[in-house]
């Protein structure tokens, strides 16, 4: 084994699992129903679909919506609203979630904190299942707010990582609760998926059943967050700076939060790199992640059951996927692996491209690589900026991390949405996503992990 920057070294010993691992997986397994059945699948070509019946009520089938939605005075494609809707979501929680994070490290129960923006978001999901017709500002505004909320609970989430796994055990952990979230969301995707395929055994039509999808998917990440809320609850806060008198809470974060952008300015140059790194390509993985059912329907031309039934295959290869790329981490560090998806990504974009409408072959070989890096690229950055956050920090650090996280990047949909608008074609805008594998995996190569590590004091890994 070699690590970054260091000679060879045996393989780190495996920990026994704790109480408080157990119960941190189920989160993964909780939201990743949302992420799937909702975030992912089922809610932008259903929102695309109503925001089309409201800019062109006698649409024919087969034509494409020239006209526009009118929203706040902007011109916006009803093709290009979903990403747009990401996008400001995103601006939100750029601005939003660090102060969450810096509020959670200060927090005695940050386990209480967590539990709010979880089921806040989770109840924003289940009232999805009321946008009909052509209700497409309703979807927006609860899209925006579930998205928002899951991106403040895994700021809360994630930083526990640190509090309840040791630096050799971060990899194997973030790998295991990424996989069981995938075999979650994975085991409701397939009943919606028979749901939304016979609509017919429950007495509904299409759209009744992809509502009724949403409101399974908001119950599920609601009930499962029971497990680590409860698992998770003597989890104490950090050793953060304390709050001056009179400051208060908000006050005492903000004065933490210009400490943080300084010091990550001054201090920490590695780990600011690597957030730059990830910014780039984190965005493109979940660009291609959010709009990938749209390009099945939309420009590949299968049904939306067909649809399903890819990224059902997606869920299962991935969770394997997962713990596979785990063990290679522990073998080869997580560093030159996830350097190594970057490039399979790439590929995978490039190949997307050029595959014919229709070709359900080449389209399940594409959903076979993306399930394979999807889980592993993204459980192991996870644990790698894990390495490089000075303790007290975590979820403060982790705010900044999430804003850039799970649907909340910006940049991508941005870019996708403006292409789509341009060209009307989804090939040309999938197209645009290299440039954010090769720009992050540059940056990411540059990053000196274990310089890094020193630098925010913490102890050097095995195998980086």
């Amino acid at each position: 084994m070699s690590t970054v920057g260091g000679a060879a070294t045996a393989r780190a010993p495996k920990s026994p699992e704790t109480r408080e691992q157990k119960s941190w997986y189920w989160y993964d397994w909780a939201n990743s129903a949302y992420v799937t059945t909702t975030a992912t699948v089922l809610f932008a070509p259903y929102l695309t679909s109503v925001a089309t019946a409201a800019a062109c009520p006698d649409l024919v089938d087969g034509q494409r919506c020239a006209a526009t939605l009118s929203v706040l005075g902007i011109p916006v494609s009803p093709g290009s609203l979903v990403a747009y809707t990401a996008t400001v979501s995103t601006i939100i929680s750029a601005i939003f979630l660090i102060f969450v994070g810096a509020i959670a490290d200060r927090s005695p129960h940050p386990t209480k904190l967590f539990a709010t923006f979880a089921w806040t978001g989770a109840l924003a999901a289940t009232l999805m299942c009321l946008v009909t017709g052509t209700n497409w500002q309703l979807g927006v505004l609860l899209f925006v707010i579930a998205n928002i909320c899951l991106g403040s609970s895994l700021v809360i989430y994630d930083s526990l990582l640190v509090r309840i796994a040791g630096p050799n055990d971060r990899d194997r952990v973030s790998s295991k609760g990424w996989a069981f979230g995938y075999l979650g969301g994975g085991l409701l995707l397939l009943v919606n998926f028979v749901l939304v395929a016979k609509p017919s055994l429950l007495g509904l039509d299409r759209g009744g059943a992809v509502r009724v999808s949403l409101l399974m998917a908001g119950i599920w990440w609601a009930a499962f967050t029971i497990i680590p809320v409860r698992g998770l609850r003597h989890v104490t806060g950090t050793v953060a700076p304390p709050i001056a008198p009179g400051e208060g809470v908000v006050g005492g974060s903000l004065r933490q939060l210009r400490e943080t952008f300084r010091d990550l300015a001054m201090h920490y140059p590695q780990t600011k790199l690597f957030l730059l790194a990830y910014l780039f390509f984190n965005d493109g993985i979940q660009t291609v992640i959010g709009n990938s059912s749209l390009y099945g329907i939309e420009e590949l031309e299968f049904p939306q059951e067909t649809v399903l039934g890819i990224f059902l295959f997606v869920q299962f290869v991935a969770f394997f996927g997962a713990r596979f790329f785990g063990q290679v981490a522990a073998r080869i560090g997580a560093w030159k692996t996830v350097l190594g998806s970057l490039g399979i990504w790439t590929l995978i974009v490039t190949v997307a491209f050029f595959v014919p409408a229709k070709s359900l072959v080449l389209f399940l070989a594409l959903a076979f690589f993306i399930g394979m890096v999807l889980g592993g690229s993204q459980a192991l950055s996870r644990s790698l900026y894990s390495q490089l956050i000075p303790a007290g920090k975590e979820a403060e650090y982790f705010s900044l991390y999430q804003a850039m996280e799970r649907g909340t990047s910006w940049f991508g949909t941005l870019i996708f949405g403006l292409v789509y608008q341009a060209t009307l074609s989804y090939r040309a805008a999938i197209l645009a996503l290299i440039v954010f594998f090769l720009l992050g995996g540059v940056l990411l190569s540059r990053v000196k992990m274990r310089e890094g590590i020193v630098q925010a004091g913490n102890e050097v890994p095995r195998v980086i």
